[in-house]
């Protein structure tokens, strides 16, 4: 039997007894013909707060006109977004992976609220992109993300400049290495337009990783968001989702553990962020999947990082598209058997089928030449040891040295380690401990981005290791572990080492541990006192601490789904946990 093309909404639309709701649909703008469409949801992570989602209105509107010419009857509702560059150092960055798992309930909600047959994700900041795939995941109904766009570059001096660029040049001036006129050019100048941060930075990694995972449509993650071509863009993605809802392409069948593979390879060839592990793990989380922390060296020692992108290179978004976008990258990508060809896609092809017309790779800059790649394996190692029994993660791009063994210097916080810096008391060879700022233990597990910056503005980006239990900004590099776990809040290793214990990283042993005896360490674990409850065990983030699991899990808040089973009408007949 053919699938209703409202086979979801009828239930809010269909028959006598539904009356009530079709008189409220019809206020919005529905009309008797409009019942029997698919009734299609547009999450809008527009706001005035960011440039990142500050012309979302504008593609979300031209998704509307694409599902209108598509067939369907599109309804655009809102989901809350925190920016990671304005809560970047400060209490504000707690809100920001709190924000991805809100947006996820955003999207659960309001789908299963509406009885939507399909929906649409708009989104440009970082958490707003894996949480829209989580509550796509959840919901389970045929769903397509499209990315707000990259930022295009400010420029200074020959320089492409972006927000990384400002919070290097905080640390270039506390060292005494610019002057105040030259750090106002660099604030005035990086950031021109709309747009999510320009570098292979998280909101880039993640737009490439869904497209890579077939979740959005070819092309689509490297248009710059202030381009014509991303209204165009929009329109097709309407078009495209009327398209999904007829052969109910729901998630589930396009994200698999093959699909989250080609994602992970996409991500890993470009040197992207390390925020793509804990998004993967929530993804695979929210999708059933079967899928832990270890599979991304599994996959890493297959794949050479091979795009020249911040913060690990020099050229940013924009170029990769004028290089041919992710699709020209895919296409070498699976001619070198690096992808699963026949995973399926949000247009109903291939990844194979899909890349048939892409664009011939123009390779040798942006995207250097295979056989001489930046590096031959992954830009990223997951590291496991006494430290960090549960895993951390350890971004390599762009360092001459992946081993370092030094003294610790310990910070309870990410202030304290800035203050730090400012009266520069950290020195070349320490290994800088930032701890209980974990999912728990922050509570929100905030980006260390000012530090790495302020490192790397002194100089001693190569010549520091940056150990945490909170997270890196995409746009962090030099010597950076994160995401250790178990956190120091739940009194995981982290919170007993002491200044002065002699902690080890090592790339090419995936090692990374403190050289300390067992006995020294179970005696400390002894002495160990678990945090007291303060003022943020309260309201939002109270909530999150309360639920949100560990880092090597995703750092996810919501349990593991039942499988579904659906009546004819796409209703569930199972809804036991």
């Amino acid at each position: 039997m053919k699938t209703p093309a409202n086979k979801r909404s009828r239930v809010v639309t269909q028959g006598d007894h539904r009356a009530p709701q079709r008189s409220m649909l019809r206020a919005v703008g529905m009309t008797d013909e409009d019942f029997d469409k698919s009734l299609i949801g547009i999450a809008s992570g527009w706001s005035e707060t960011t440039p990142c989602n500050s012309h979302l209105n504008t593609i979300a509107e031209s998704v509307r006109v694409g599902i209108l010419e598509g067939g369907g009857f599109p309804q655009t509702f809102g989901y809350p977004t925190a920016s990671d560059g304005i809560g970047m150092g400060h209490e504000g960055m707690r809100y920001s992976l709190t924000s991805r798992e809100v947006i996820a309930d955003c999207l659960e909600l309001m789908s299963g609220g509406s009885r939507f047959d399909g929906m649409v994700g708009v989104g440009g900041c970082d958490k707003n992109m894996p949480g829209c795939l989580m509550g796509m995941a959840r919901a389970n109904i045929p769903s397509i993300f499209i990315y707000g766009g990259t930022i295009l570059p400010g420029h200074h001096k020959g320089c492409a400049l972006d927000i990384v660029s400002v919070f290097e040049a905080v640390g270039q001036f506390q060292a005494g290495k610019i002057t105040k006129e030259e750090l106002d050019i660099v604030e005035n100048e990086s950031i021109p337009t709309a747009g999510s941060c320009g570098g292979m930075y998280t909101a880039n990694t993640m737009a490439s990783m869904i497209e890579g995972m077939g979740m959005s449509i070819p092309g689509s993650a490297s248009i710059p968001g202030v381009k014509s071509a991303k209204q165009i863009d929009g329109r097709n993605v309407g078009k495209a989702i009327v398209n999904a809802v007829k052969l109910d392409l729901t998630p589930r069948k396009i994200i698999t553990m093959k699909s989250l593979e080609n994602s992970i390879v996409v991500s890993l060839s470009m040197g992207g962020s390390t925020n793509m592990v804990l998004h993967t793990l929530a993804i695979a989380h929210e999708a059933g999947i079967d899928f832990t922390i270890d599979d991304f060296n599994r996959i890493g020692k297959k794949v050479p990082h091979v795009a020249d992108l911040k913060p690990s290179g020099k050229f940013v978004m924009e170029d990769l598209h004028n290089a041919g976008g992710i699709p020209a990258l895919m296409r070498v990508l699976l001619a070198e058997g690096l992808l699963h060809g026949d995973c399926l896609t949000v247009t109903g092809k291939t990844v194979e089928e899909n890349l048939k017309d892409a664009k011939k790779l123009t390779e040798g800059q942006v995207i250097v030449n295979f056989d001489r790649p930046k590096k031959d394996d992954a830009p990223l190692k997951i590291l496991k040891g006494n430290l960090a029994p549960g895993g951390a993660v350890m971004k390599t791009g762009g360092l001459a040295v992946t081993d370092h063994t030094g003294p610790a210097k310990v910070y309870e916080s990410e202030e304290d380690c800035f203050h730090a810096l400012e009266r520069q008391e950290i020195e070349k060879g320490d290994v800088v401990v930032i701890r209980n700022e974990g999912p728990k233990g922050g509570p929100g597990m905030r980006e260390m981005l000012a530090v790495t910056a302020a490192l790397v503005g002194q100089g001693l980006g190569a010549d520091v290791a940056l150990l945490t239990d909170g997270r890196f900004s995409g746009g962090s590099h030099g010597f950076v572990i994160g995401h250790i776990a178990p956190e120091a809040y739940v009194g995981g290793p982290i919170g007993l080492v002491e200044k002065g214990d002699i902690i080890k990283i090592s790339e090419k042993e995936s090692l990374i541990e403190v050289q300390v005896s067992d006995e020294v360490l179970e005696e400390r674990r002894k002495n160990w006192l678990a945090p007291k409850p303060d003022r943020r065990s309260c309201g939002i983030l109270g909530k999150f601490r309360d639920q949100v699991g560990s880092a090597e899990f995703g750092a996810v808040t919501s349990k593991f789904l039942p499988e579904e089973k659906l009546d004819e009408n796409g209703e569930m007949i199972n809804e036991e946990l």
